[in-house]
């Protein structure tokens, strides 16, 4: 029997190995999507798929791999995998994700036996989608590009260059394209290398038991985390903006979940909707979405692996806005990054004291492209930009952070986004009075202000524009997610979801989500209340409005008498 200080040193060195997988993939990408805000999803899988160490990326992703690897294998054979074969599978009903998401595999294969994969999702920018950039309104599958069935792209060690022929030949940007594929192949590489060296070093057999008892010992981690939770069934619903199709009906997702002794059921069930538009979601996108709200609220301070995820039940319904099935159209998989805090609210219900309030509720996406007249060639550049947190128990929401669907991502910086395209931001700086007020407030979000110095089309991917982020035990709901085309204008408009054109000097302002409060706001210290006002959080007006705190705003002070009168009048606790 392996002993545990084993496991965890080889725990660690996969670790370490996925880790350099990622700077492997970064040094060589092509893309900012890619190497600046680190858009993938990096994992080694166990021999049957099961996700055993990953390096931060988009967390929605880890689901997500170990399906997408499951399903490729099941479709291609134990039996006929060789070392030296590179898979890449975007089939969404498949991968998991939509067609831009493509997840690469190598099987690695040490002393003539299957002991692992090691597997790279990055987001490519061009699969001859209808649209280039993003589809946002697809109605059938068959617009949302090539679909590559766990195709092979090295065969034993050897190119094909057919396969990546294809490819070049049918996208609208192919050398960023190929490059991007080429990095995540030599990611997967680095990953087979460094496995089959952990494998020499420990013995074949110690490394398959060390594995086993990761992801053993990580199903005993959430079934003691499960187990503390107080019992029962609780739910919610929460709102998608529309479905890409029909813009002025928003598009319910409701989610019950049961806390039953050790285990979790995750009910999606009541979700019936069928979307006509792209934001349906293939059930493995479901599983992963489940599985992060489940990893972030049981064991968020261990290592993932598949083992956190034996004692969750996942329902879905066939044919519906959450189990789609072919032709449906799934491009945006927005429901994916909404759903984790579905599962949040209806938990909040019954431990809130444990639950987060409502982020902004977005990636709060714009992604840019066109004619770059300094080299006359296409460009196409993206940013997701940060949101508030919401509050909890133990303290405020973070201030600006990203989404928690992408932990281990950054934002297009500044400085690459201005040098690559005909862009000038103009604006960049918290987001004043978008947090929800509370004993512990939600974090602020941001406010992004773009400028076009050609021709441009800039593409808003936000759905979460029309409903609030919600508070928790009494904390007030956060500001929503907002952007604004040519704002201070005479055309000046407000947008959700859509593709905008702009001539030179056209502008589009990212103006994103507060988190929820939680508690009572008049139960936050005025010292407190008094700090974020000096800070830029909080305004006066706020302060007095949400939080009953009055502030001399020539000394900077807070008036105790007034605060007192005031919280008392509106029968809040002094």
């Amino acid at each position: 029997m392996i002993d545990s200080i084993t496991v965890e040193v080889i725990r660690h060195s996969m670790l370490s190995a996925a880790n350099e997988m990622a700077r492997n993939l970064c040094r060589t990408a092509y893309n900012t999507i890619v190497y600046e805000i680190h858009d993938y999803g990096i994992s080694f899988h166990d021999r049957d798929g099961n996700c055993i160490a990953e390096a931060p990326g988009i967390a929605i992703f880890s689901g997500s791999n170990d399906y997408g690897v499951q399903k490729s294998v099941e479709f291609i054979g134990r039996d006929n995998l060789k070392p030296g074969d590179v898979y890449m599978v975007n089939y969404p009903y498949w991968s998991a994700a939509h067609t831009l998401d493509v997840l690469v595999f190598t099987p690695i294969i040490f002393e003539g036996e299957l002991i692992a994969f090691a597997s790279c999702r990055v987001h490519l920018l061009d699969l001859k989608q209808k649209d280039a950039g993003y589809v946002l309104d697809s109605t059938d599958m068959y617009q949302e590009g090539i679909f590559f069935p766990a195709t092979k792209i090295y065969d034993q060690g050897k190119v094909l260059e057919d396969i990546f022929n294809i490819i070049r030949f049918n996208s609208r940007l192919p050398d960023r394209t190929i490059g991007d594929l080429q990095a995540q192949v030599s990611a997967v590489h680095t990953g087979d290398v460094r496995m089959r060296e952990i494998a020499k070093k420990y013995g074949k057999q110690t490394l398959l038991e060390a594995m086993q008892e990761i992801n053993d010992h990580g199903e005993r981690l959430s079934r003691a985390a499960v187990s503390r939770l107080p019992k029962g069934t609780w739910t919610a619903t929460d709102y998608c903006d529309s479905d890409g199709i029909d813009l002025d009906t928003k598009i319910a997702m409701t989610c019950s979940v049961t806390v039953e002794g050790d285990k979790m059921v995750i009910d999606w069930t009541a979700t019936d909707t069928i979307a006509k538009g792209p934001i349906n979601l293939p059930v493995g996108g479901t599983i992963a979405a489940s599985r992060l709200a489940f990893k972030s609220l049981t064991t968020p301070d261990s290592f993932i692996c598949a083992g956190n995820f034996r004692n969750l039940e996942i329902k879905t319904k066939p044919g519906t806005l959450l189990h789609a099935e072919p032709p449906m159209p799934t491009f945006t998989l927005w429901t994916g990054l909404l759903a984790p805090e579905v599962v949040t609210k209806a938990l909040s219900q019954g431990i809130p004291n444990v639950v987060p309030a409502c982020t902004g509720g977005d990636v709060c996406d714009i992604m840019a492209l066109g004619v770059n007249p300094r080299t006359n060639q296409f460009w196409l550049e993206a940013t997701n930009d940060a949101v508030g947190f919401g509050g909890h128990a133990g303290g405020d929401g973070e201030d600006g952070i990203m989404h928690p669907t992408e932990p281990g991502c950054r934002n297009n910086p500044v400085e690459i986004l201005e040098s690559k395209a005909p862009l000038l931001i103009e604006r960049y700086s918290y987001r004043q009075d978008s947090a929800g007020a509370g004993k512990n407030r939600g974090g602020v979000g941001i406010e992004r202000a773009y400028k076009f110095l050609a021709p441009s089309n800039a593409i808003v991917i936000n759905y979460k524009t029309k409903s609030d982020p919600w508070g928790v035990n009494g904390g007030n709901v956060g500001v929503r997610n907002r952007v604004l085309v040519n704002p201070g204008d005479a055309n000046e408009k407000v947008v959700g979801v859509s593709n905008n054109e702009f001539g030179v000097g056209g502008k589009i302002t990212n103006l994103t989500g507060g988190g929820g409060g939680w508690g009572n706001p008049f139960e936050r210290e005025p010292e407190r209340v008094l700090q974020d006002v000096i800070q830029g959080y909080v305004s006066l007006d706020a302060a007095e409005r949400d939080y009953g705190v009055k502030i001399n705003a020539a000394t900077l002070t807070v008036d105790l008498a007034l605060t007192n009168g005031l919280r008392s009048s509106k029968n809040g606790k002094s």
